[in-house]
């Protein structure tokens, strides 16, 4: 009985701890599903699923008619998990010298002995994120990961690779303060088109969710919480590359001849404000010309005699004076106060016409009669100004303007001499778009309107957004007024200051500039010498106005200063291009009802896009290759895809191409390109099948 009871006994606590050890379990399972389920599934998701960014491809920022000024490629880095767990000693073994010979034949950098001893050293120390190389492109990429041990994968061959999408101007520096950059840093900068645009042209990040397989590796699985990325939208800009080519390369070669410090030029279309060509070029270091800052935008200074028009215009619209009335300029001198004013010509122009004080730019006439019909009431003069909104910023579409500053009678640093001063262009200071606008309204008839640098927002060639033209004011001055002024601008050109820029084609109406420029507390003179700023802004057909056109240069040092020399002579090579392009606007085509109507064109390029194009035009097609890049093929009323060949150190077809996939599929190949023209790629050099080299350049000209 003893030992039946002893055995009971010993069942019972044996129950006892079975009972009690599954009630702890029991009550450890509710805990985990009840009060501990957010943090164990918040585990979960971190060790089983993640999220991981995925970026929008950011828009294009293009010209007037579409052809590209800045867009993004994507360039990837490369690193490698040198002790990656699922890494085997024979893959390692057995795959080094493969990896680095390969290496050391797509990224150079170090040679095959130097790369096997760099991987070597860094999987000795256990490097979980050793960098192979930044910037890797696309094709690159591809060769890369055919490599021994890389070909296994990231898990077992520990190469990874992140993706970024890298900026490129295929125009190099044409525009490129105006186009703009991001830098986005502690000490961030918005730039150009780039900056003011940027929540357009960014699009909308996505998010993609990521499963951990067994032995590490993860995929992209569809989730809950899974977003699709929306790709930037495309920025129009006004700009005209050919015309901006013009523009900039008229102007540096005028700032060489010179020797000058920095310059701009700005073409803007009278009617619209559209700003049709603006380059901006500075001395560098390395002495050669770069465009570092937005001269055009955001420099204020003393414009000189550039702002006799507005002056003589306030007169005339007052009342109290008018183009034939007779003023005495004497020997070219006068003094008021402590300050003499100078003419250039030496010994005067003596007794001469308001007209003729505007064609011979005197300084002498011009201060002579804003000086004795405003001295006892000088605010009329100021308020006149500030009517022609020559005190207000123009509000553009960029940042980065700089601030008018036409001071008011009273204000701390008004004196006795501020009003001769001023009438000439002294202690007053614009911007040269500022400057410009203000022209471009007489050439408008008196109607100011905006500058403008964008016309719309696309999102997949769709227009979203568009900006009109916008009127500052619908007439700075009377009819009679502006009529006035245009006839002494014609004549500046004609008879006075500017002589050299006439021609038997055309006429130009403008007025030159030459102005000392302030050196802070130095004043107008430091040392020995003065620096000078050579301007010249008007508008052209004289008689029909299509287009206005400042050029500034800052600092010429080789003796010659005055504006029709330095700066006139740019803005007749701009005008003379764009005048002997204009009979584009009287063009007319074909009948178009006689035109038969053809297929649709989808031309040649990246398979899915062209997939899109067919899809959306409704068009029937059919696929006769896997490759990604393509070139379509009539065949009866179906279009036939085929592949493109890609070869390894072959130059590929683009021909047929748009230019942005010809360029993205050259220069991930490592060729360096430049076009001619626009539309889809013509001819290509060196023809595609010839052997090319890192470097290589290719020529493409466009069917347009």
């Amino acid at each position: 009985m003893a030992v039946r009871d002893e055995i009971v006994w010993r069942g019972g606590i044996v129950y006892f701890a079975i009972a009690l050890l599954a009630a702890a379990i029991l009550i450890r399972i509710l805990i985990l599903q009840f009060v501990q389920h957010g943090k164990w599934a918040a585990m979960s998701e971190k060790y089983v699923y993640k999220t991981a960014e995925v970026q929008a491809t950011r828009g294009d920022i293009l010209t007037n008619d579409g052809r590209l000024l800045a867009s993004s490629v994507p360039y990837y880095t490369i690193y490698m998990d040198t002790r990656s767990t699922g890494m085997s000693g024979s893959t390692w073994s057995n795959g080094i010298n493969g990896l680095s010979t390969g290496l050391a034949r797509f990224l150079g950098e170090r040679s095959t002995a130097g790369w096997r001893s760099a991987i070597t050293e860094a999987r000795r120390k256990g490097d979980r994120y050793f960098l192979i190389k930044r910037k890797v492109d696309y094709m690159t990429l591809k060769q890369v990961k055919e490599l021994p041990i890389f070909r296994e994968g990231q898990y077992k061959g520990g190469m990874v690779a992140q993706a970024e999408n890298r900026r490129i101007l295929p125009n190099n520096d044409l525009a490129t303060r105006t186009i703009g950059y991001l830098n986005l840093g502690s000490e961030g900068n918005e730039v150009g088109v780039e900056g003011a645009f940027d929540k357009d042209l960014a699009g909308k990040n996505g998010v993609a969710v990521k499963q951990r397989l067994t032995g590490g590796d993860w995929i992209t699985v569809e989730g809950p919480n899974s977003v699709e990325s929306r790709d930037g939208n495309d920025v129009v800009t006004t700009l005209d590359i050919d015309l901006q080519d013009v523009a900039t390369t008229a102007l540096l070669n005028q700032l060489r001849k010179n020797d000058a410090d920095h310059g701009c030029a700005v073409l803007m279309e009278v009617a619209s404000g559209d700003i049709k060509a603006i380059a901006n070029l500075e001395l560098g270091s390395d002495g050669d010309y770069h465009e570092t800052y937005n001269y055009a935008v955001g420099e204020s200074t003393e414009p000189g005699s550039t702002f006799k028009l507005p002056s003589l215009m306030a007169a005339i619209e007052d009342g109290v004076i008018d183009t034939g009335d007779i003023v005495d300029t004497g020997t070219g001198s006068i003094k008021y106060y402590n300050q003499v004013i100078h003419d250039t010509k030496e010994g005067g122009n003596g007794k001469i016409t308001v007209n003729q004080v505007f064609e011979k730019s005197s300084n002498v006439g011009t201060s002579k009669l804003i000086y004795e019909h405003y001295k006892d009431n000088p605010k009329a003069y100021v308020n006149r100004l500030y009517a022609m909104k020559l005190n207000e910023k123009l509000n553009l579409q960029i940042k980065g303007e700089g601030t008018p500053l036409i001071r008011y009678p009273g204000d701390k640093l008004w004196s006795g001499i501020s009003l001769p001063m001023m009438s000439h262009g002294y202690e007053v200071q614009l911007t040269p778009l500022q400057i410009l606008t203000f022209y471009n309204a007489v050439a408008n008839n008196g109607r100011m309107v905006r500058p403008r640098f964008v016309s719309a927002i696309l999102h997949n060639g769709s227009v979203i957004r568009s900006y009109g033209p916008e009127v500052i004011i619908n007439s700075i001055a009377s009819r009679s007024t502006i009529r006035k002024a245009k006839i002494m601008m014609e004549g500046v050109v004609q008879r006075g200051t500017a002589t050299n820029l006439k021609n038997a084609n055309y006429k130009i109406a403008g007025k030159t500039g030459t102005a000392q420029i302030a050196k802070d507390k130095h004043g107008y003179r430091q040392g020995s010498g003065i620096s000078y700023q050579a301007s010249f802004v008007g508008y052209f057909p004289a008689e029909n106005p299509l287009y206005s056109c400042i050029v500034v240069v800052n600092a010429p040092s080789n003796g010659v200063y005055y504006g029709n020399l330095v700066a006139g002579t740019v803005f007749k090579e701009i005008s003379d291009r764009v005048y002997s392009t204009s009979f584009f606007r009287d063009y007319k085509p074909e009948d178009k009802e006689k035109i038969k109507p053809s297929a649709p064109e989808a031309g040649n390029g990246f398979r899915e896009d062209i997939n899109e194009v067919l899809r959306n035009l409704d068009v029937r097609y059919r696929r006769t290759s896997d490759n990604e890049w393509v070139a379509t093929r009539e065949s009866g009323d179906t279009i036939r895809l085929a592949g493109v060949k890609l070869e390894d150190g072959l130059v590929p077809d683009v021909r047929g191409m748009s230019l942005r996939d010809a360029i993205y599929l050259l220069e991930n190949s490592g060729i360096n390109v430049r076009y001619n023209g626009k539309g889809r790629v013509l001819r290509q050099s060196p023809e595609h099948g010839a052997r090319y080299y890192q470097g290589t350049t290719v020529s493409l000209e466009m069917n347009m």
